[in-house]
C-alpha cells in the first residue's frame, strides 16, 4: 500500500493489516507504552473542509507517534489562491513525509498521489470516507471478534460514506445492505464493484434493508456542502430513521455507529443514539488509533 486514497484501491489483507496495527497500537496507548514509530517524520494535514475528529485524531496520532504533523488550511496555501495541485504536490514532497487532504474532489486526492513521491491519505472527499470507514471495521471487530459473515446494514444518503461502507464491508467479507431513496443511490463505480457480490442488497425499504442486521449504520442527511438542499433532503429522506421501529428489525443487541456529527431527530433518535452512545463514541475514538496505524504502514518505510 504506498497511498490511501480510496477502499477500491486496498486488497482485503491490505484493509487486515491497518486493523491489526490499529489493534496493536490502542493496547500500547491503553497501558502507556509509548511507540514512537514516526519520530522525526512530519506530516501536512490540508483542510479544505472543516473538522473536528479528522484534524484532532490526526494531530495527537502523529504526536504519540513521535512525528510532527502541520495544519494547513486552504486559506494558507497557495492551492487555495489557485496555485496547481501537482506543483504544490512536488514542493510539499520535498519538506514532508506524508500527506492528509481533506477535501471535495477525489481526482484532487488522486492527484497530488500522482504527482507528489510521499504517501497520500485521504481524510475525506465528497466520494470516499476510507479512514472513517477503517475506525467503523475495528469498532465492529471489537464487538464481534470478526467480520467476516456480519451483516452491515447503511440507512440513509448514498453519499461518501454509504461509498466506502459498501466496499470496506464487501472486501472484509460482510454481508451489506443499503436503503436509500431513490435519487440519492451510492457512485455508480461502487455500484458497478458491489454487483459482483451475491452479498449484497440494495433497496428503498429501509425495514428490509434492516433485517436481521448485526450492525445498523447511518450519516446526515445533508452533508458538508450541501446546507442549500437541506429542505429537499428532508423530505426525501423521511422514512429513512434509524429508531426503534427499524432496530426491532435488526438482530437483538444490534450494533449502531454513526460518523458523526449526528443530528438527533433527523437520522436518528435520540433514543437509540443514547442507547448506542458507547458504541459511537468507541468508533470516534477508533479514529485515532486506525490513523495512526495507516500512518505507521505507510510512512515508517
Amino acid at each position: 500500500m504506498e497511498h490511501l486514497l480510496k477502499l477500491l484501491d486496498c486488497s482485503q489483507e491490505e484493509i487486515l493489516s491497518v486493523l491489526e496495527l490499529a489493534d496493536q497500537l490502542k493496547y500500547e496507548r491503553k497501558h502507556h507504552i509509548p511507540h514512537p514509530l514516526l519520530a522525526g517524520k512530519s506530516i501536512g494535514l490540508i483542510f479544505q473542509k472543516s473538522s473536528t475528529r479528522t484534524r484532532v485524531s490526526f494531530e495527537t496520532g502523529m504526536f504519540q507517534l513521535g512525528g510532527q504533523a502541520l495544519f494547513l488550511s486552504s486559506r494558507d496555501l497557495q492551492i487555495g489562491r489557485g496555485e496547481p495541485v501537482q506543483d504544490t504536490a512536488r514542493v510539499l514532497s520535498r519538506y514532508l513525509d506524508g500527506i492528509m487532504i481533506r477535501t471535495f474532489e477525489q481526482k484532487e486526492v488522486e492527484d497530488l498521489a500522482r504527482y507528489g513521491s510521499i504517501p497520500v491519505i485521504n481524510g475525506l472527499t465528497d466520494f470516499c470516507h476510507p479512514c472513517q470507514v477503517l475506525a467503523d471495521l475495528m469498532t465492529i471487530r471489537e464487538k464481534y471478534g470478526v467480520l467476516k459473515g456480519l451483516k452491515l446494514c447503511y440507512i440513509g444518503d448514498g453519499n461518501n460514506m454509504a461509498n466506502s461502507l459498501i466496499v470496506g464491508g464487501l472486501k472484509t467479507e460482510m454481508k451489506v445492505s443499503v436503503a436509500t431513496p431513490e435519487g440519492y443511490r451510492p457512485a455508480k463505480e461502487v455500484l458497478d464493484f458491489a454487483a459482483g457480490f451475491d452479498t449484497f442488497t440494495l433497496t428503498d425499504d429501509p425495514m428490509k434493508a434492516a433485517e436481521n442486521a448485526d450492525i445498523v449504520i447511518t450519516d446526515t442527511w445533508a452533508s458538508m456542502g450541501q446546507e442549500a438542499e437541506k429542505e429537499v433532503r428532508m423530505k426525501a429522506f423521511q422514512g429513512y430513521q434509524v429508531n426503534d421501529e427499524l432496530m426491532a428489525a435488526a438482530k437483538p443487541g444490534a450494533m449502531v455507529q454513526h460518523c458523526l456529527p449526528a443530528y438527533r431527530g433527523q437520522e436518528i433518535t435520540e433514543k437509540v443514539f443514547e442507547a448506542h452512545a458507547a458504541e459511537i463514541f468507541e468508533e470516534a475514538e477508533n479514529r485515532l488509533h486506525a490513523q495512526k496505524a495507516v500512518m505507521v504502514l505507510l510512512m515508517k518505510k
